[in-house]
C-alpha cells in the first residue's frame, strides 16, 4: 500500500476522533511539535528505528518526549513506532491540517507581492479572495517578489492567479504574436 494512502488513512482516524472529543485545534497544534520533533531530530529517528532498542524502550522515550501533549496523539505517535512507520508523520500531520482547514473553510495560500503588504490590504485580499475560492476565510504568507513590478500573485495548492503586471504584459504579448502570426 503506497505511503500517501497509510498517510491519508492515519489522518482520517486523527480527524475522526479529534471531532468526536472536540479538540481539532489542540490536535493541530500538538501534532505540529511532534512533526517539528521528527524533522529536526534524526538521532531520535534512528534510535526508534533501530532493532536492538526494545518496545518498551521505545515506547517511554516517546513517553517522556512528548509529555504534555494530548494523550491520543501521543498513543498515536506509539503506534506508529511499534509498526515502523515514523517516516510518515510529517505526511500524518499535512494530511491531517489539510482535513481540518477543509472542515473549517480555510484555504492556505502564498501571496506574492512587490512589497509587504498592510494590514488593511491583508484583511480585505483574505475577505475578497475567500468568497472567491469559496471559501470563510483565507490565511496566507506574504512573500516578497520584486520582478512582478506590481499587484500581487495568489498560489492556492497547484493554482496560481496572477494579478500581477508582468503577467498582464505577458498576456498581453502573447496575444499579440498570436495574433501576428
Amino acid at each position: 500500500m503506497s505511503e500517501v494512502v497509510v498517510a491519508k488513512r492515519y489522518a482520517d482516524a486523527l480527524f475522526q476522533l479529534a471531532l468526536e472529543k472536540s479538540t481539532l485545534d489542540q490536535f493541530v497544534d500538538d501534532l505540529k511539535v511532534v512533526r517539528d520533533v521528527f524533522q529536526t531530530n534524526e538521532d531520535l529517528n534512528a534510535f526508534l528505528l533501530h532493532p536492538r532498542v526494545n518496545g518498551e524502550q521505545k515506547e517511554q522515550l516517546v513517553t517522556k518526549s512528548f509529555k504534555g501533549l494530548h494523550t491520543d496523539v501521543v498513543n498515536t505517535v506509539k503506534l506508529l513506532v511499534q509498526r515502523h512507520r515514523t517516516m510518515l508523520i510529517p505526511s500524518i500531520v499535512e494530511t491531517f491540517i489539510k482535513r481540518v482547514n477543509d472542515a473549517k473553510g480555510i484555504e492556505v495560500a502564498t501571496v506574492y507581492s512587490v512589497r509587504e503588504l498592510t494590514a488593511d490590504e491583508k484583511h480585505n485580499l483574505k475577505i475578497s479572495f475567500a468568497k472567491r475560492i469559496g471559501k470563510t476565510t483565507l490565511e496566507f504568507e506574504n512573500v516578497i517578489d520584486p520582478s512582478l513590478v506590481g499587484g500581487i500573485k495568489i498560489r492556492v495548492g497547484n493554482t496560481i492567479y496572477d494579478g500581477s503586471v508582468s503577467g498582464k504584459l505577458r498576456r498581453i504579448e502573447r496575444k499579440i504574436a498570436v495574433a501576428n502570426k
